[in-house]
C-alpha cells in the first residue's frame, strides 16, 4: 500500500467508486472489488470479458481475476455506454474495433443527445394522441362499417388472448 496517496487524490484519478479506497489507485483490484465498485454482478464481468478483448486480466493460481486500473476504467465506460446511453454490445464492440479503449470516454461523452426542439415536439404530440385513444366512437358509421370493426376488434381481441396465453 502506498501511504503517500491521500485517499482524496485516489477519488480524483477515478470516475467510478472502488469499495476499497484505501488501496492506491493503480493497485490491481479483485473481480468482487471491481464488481462491488461498479455495482455490476460477477458474471457480467466474466461475460464482458468474452465480449471485449480489450478488458484482460491478470488470472492467478485458482483462476482468480486481477484487473488493472486500466480494465478497471474500460469497464466503467462500457457500463456507461451499455446501460446509460443506449449502445448495444455489437456498438460497443465497433466503436472499440474501429476507434480503440480510449474512444469509450469520448463516446460516452459525445453521444448525441434528443435535440429539446424534438423533445417540444414529442410532448405536444401525446397528449393529442392519448385525447384520440378516448375519443367517443363515430356516429356517423354505417351499420356495415360498424359490424366490419366489431369484427376485426374481436379477432384482434382473440389474437391478443392467444399471445398472453403463449407466454408473449
Amino acid at each position: 500500500m502506498n501511504e503517500g496517496v491521500s485517499s482524496s487524490a485516489s477519488t480524483q484519478s477515478s470516475p467510478y467508486s472502488l469499495s476499497n479506497e484505501s488501496k492506491s489507485p493503480t493497485a490491481f483490484r479483485t473481480i468482487s472489488e471491481v464488481a462491488e465498485g461498479l455495482a455490476l454482478p460477477q458474471h457480467v464481468l466474466r461475460f464482458w470479458e468474452s465480449k471485449f478483448q480489450q478488458i484482460k486480466p491478470l488470472k492467478r493460481g485458482g483462476g482468480r481475476r486481477y484487473y488493472r486500473p486500466e480494465d478497471v476504467k474500460i469497464i466503467h465506460d462500457i457500463k456507461d455506454l451499455l446501460y446509460n446511453q443506449g449502445f448495444t454490445i455489437r456498438g460497443v464492440q465497433k466503436l472499440l474495433r474501429e476507434n480503440g479503449a480510449a474512444s469509450l470516454s469520448r463516446a460516452a461523452i459525445n453521444t448525441p443527445q434528443i435535440p429539446s426542439t424534438l423533445q417540444t415536439t414529442a410532448q405536444q404530440t401525446e397528449p393529442a394522441l392519448s385525447a384520440k385513444k378516448y375519443a367517443p366512437p363515430s356516429t356517423d358509421l354505417s351499420p356495415d362499417k360498424r359490424r366490419e370493426i366489431e369484427g376485426l376488434l374481436a379477432e384482434l381481441k382473440s389474437i391478443r388472448k392467444v399471445l398472453q396465453q403463449g407466454g408473449f
